[in-house]
């Protein structure tokens, strides 16, 4: 017998390849040392709160904890297609629209196939096609949105998935509807666009779409959407995707049946029905980054205000005196939590969640003192 080949082995499981170049996500800050019930602006959460309906609904949830969710989802999704005018059968519920996006991934993206990523989409995007093996390309937003020619420039007939967030962050800007149709008229027809509007709520403009009439009206669309923002349920992560019937399907065939919640299914949909409630929180919110933006504006020279369509807002600094890490200091040193802009956001800016007034005006106060001392 010839003689067994010893095979040096690795001590510990191995790690995928896709995941070792990732870092974990970090969350924005919650907590000021010394300060016992800080202004928290760093996480988009809606500081309104979600509906009385919605609420009511998970309370009536705590008598069937024992029950199994239902996987068929077919409450919520019955609540969304009413109010959004769409088809029930189209719509699948999950995780957070993150699980979502992942699950997205999976299905059509190969170990070694091209995604890409418009600049400023939801980080997570990049995490699971990483995780996934793909090859990434990042597609930049030279007037700080998705911009359809670098899209179209950095993506090939071997492109597996387009992922852009409209409106994006940490910027709050959209692509407009025709940006949004050229740009599916130039990717291939088998490449998956994929369209993250989690901030979609909070537009009022006509020439916004959230990706919605080109999933009616092909089979390579598919639309994201949450109930963490307007809806105020960032707590119960419920969110959900409206695709195609073969995206559907293909969904369907790796989806975990339950992991939506009983209790945020239910939430969910009291919360989507109360449209009086989701208008109020939406008008309050563009009210008030009127608002601000017009309070950044008498600050004067050195601080700017990046126009946005959702429940944030970008500052950017443009001298040396003044700049995010010294105002973010100045924040939390008034007990006050921003979100510093982080590697591949535009440079020199500051993002923060639009708060209740009271909370908008502590902002402004400590702005107008770092700027003017």
């Amino acid at each position: 017998m010839r003689p067994r080949l010893e095979v040096e082995r690795p001590s510990t499981p191995e790690l995928a390849p896709g995941l070792r170049g990732l870092t974990p996500f970090r969350q924005g800050k919650s907590e000021i040392p010394g300060h016992m019930n800080p202004i928290k602006l760093s996480a988009n959460e809606s500081h309104h709160g979600p509906s009385p309906a919605a609420a009511e609904a998970y309370r009536q949830r705590s008598s069937e904890l024992f029950r199994y969710p239902d996987g068929a989802q077919v409450e919520l999704r019955r609540a969304i297609a009413e109010v959004f005018g769409i088809r029930a059968e189209g719509i699948v519920c999950g995780n957070g629209s993150d699980e979502l996006l992942q699950l997205l991934i999976r299905a059509y993206v190969r170990p070694g196939d091209e995604v890409v990523l418009s600049r400023n989409c939801f980080a997570m995007a990049s995490v699971h096609a990483s995780a996934q093996g793909a090859r990434i390309v990042y597609a930049e937003e030279p007037a700080l949105r998705p911009d359809t020619d670098s899209l179209l420039a950095a993506a090939n007939a071997e492109t597996r998935a387009v992922v852009i967030a409209s409106p994006n962050n940490p910027v709050g800007q959209y692509l407009p509807r025709e940006e949004l149709m050229r740009l599916r008229r130039g990717l291939a027809d088998n490449t998956l666009l994929i369209v993250d509007a989690a901030y979609a709520d909070y537009v009022v403009a006509d020439d916004f779409d959230t990706g919605q009439s080109l999933v009616e009206s092909g089979s390579n669309t598919v639309m994201t959407r949450t109930f963490s923002k307007l809806y105020g349920l960032a707590g119960l992560r419920i969110g959900w995707m409206y695709g195609p019937p073969n995206v559907v399907d293909a969904v369907a065939r790796i989806r975990t049946p339950f992991s939506a919640s009983a209790a945020a299914m239910a939430a969910a949909a009291a919360a989507v029905r109360d449209v009086h409630y989701s208008e109020f929180v939406r008008d309050y919110n563009n009210r008030e980054l009127c608002r601000i933006e017009a309070g950044v504006k008498r600050l004067g020279a050195g601080i700017e205000f990046v126009p946005s369509f959702a429940n944030f807002y970008l500052l950017h600094f443009a001298d040396s005196r003044h700049t995010p890490e010294g105002a973010a200091a100045a924040l939390e040193r008034n007990g006050i939590i921003p979100r510093p802009v982080g590697a591949g956001g535009p440079a020199g800016c500051l993002r923060i969640t639009v708060g209740l007034s009271h909370e908008n005006d502590a902002v402004l106060r400590v702005l107008a003192e770092y700027m003017g001392g």
